[in-house]
């Protein structure tokens, strides 16, 4: 079995640039830092890598066996772009409502977490549905269902899209793992007014996704069609 690089390769690379754009992991990062307000160094690397491992298996599951099990339950891409809009955008709103008025909130004491909570919190909301949401599943999705299903082609192309997605998770671990770093240029006021910006745009981005998920279920009963 002769290794085809040249296979592996495109499939990485398909992965990295379909990805990558949508998960955008410098823009997340401002998120990040909000969810982990408080936590000392360690926990918060420890998060970082959390989250990055949660999205890399999300986005695995989806390439390799989304379709199937939204077959399974009979559930469309549009339902699953819906539904994740709605929690991206209450996510965001929730962000834009959070009570920032006081001193202590801007910043807050060091606080300890049990392994457990980092471990609920790096899953949702941080890998899902703010970073790996409906457009970065049914990205994968779609990125699984055009690789070869037979031969040794569907091997190396496999072993492609895993060292793509691979790629992905790490560019999400090291955005999020020097987030402080950015933070810091940016200042407590210029934070403040980021991570509120951010917050806004996220609020934009779920609701967008809920009307692509909303147009697409309507379409068959448009005019014309």
């Amino acid at each position: 079995m002769e290794f085809d690089f040249a296979l592996v390769l495109k499939t990485a690379l398909l992965a990295i640039g379909a990805l990558l754009p949508i998960t955008n992991p410098p823009g997340a990062a401002p998120v990040f830092m909000r969810f982990t307000s408080g936590l000392e160094e360690p926990l918060r690397v420890a998060m970082a890598r959390s989250v990055a491992m949660n999205c890399f298996f999300l986005l695995v599951a989806s390439a390799f066996v989304g379709v199937y099990v939204l077959a399974y339950f009979g559930i469309s891409l549009s339902v699953v772009r819906v539904g994740g809009g709605l929690l991206v955008a209450a996510t965001a709103w929730r962000m834009l409502t959070a009570d920032e008025g006081s001193d202590d909130a801007q910043k807050p004491a060091p606080r300890r977490v049990s392994p457990e909570k980092i471990r609920g919190h790096a899953f949702y909301p941080l890998a899902f549905p703010l970073i790996v949401g409906p457009g970065s599943i049914a990205t994968a999705i779609t990125i699984g269902t055009t690789l070869p299903r037979h031969d040794v082609a569907a091997i190396w192309a496999g072993i492609g899209l895993v060292l793509g997605l691979a790629g992905v998770a790490l560019a999400i671990y090291l955005a999020n793992r020097y987030a402080p770093r950015l933070m810091r240029l940016l200042g407590d006021t210029g934070t403040a007014v980021f991570l509120q910006l951010m917050a806004f745009i996220l609020l934009c981005i779920g609701v967008q996704i809920v009307w692509d998920g909303v147009s697409e279920l309507l379409k068959p009963w448009r005019p014309g069609h």
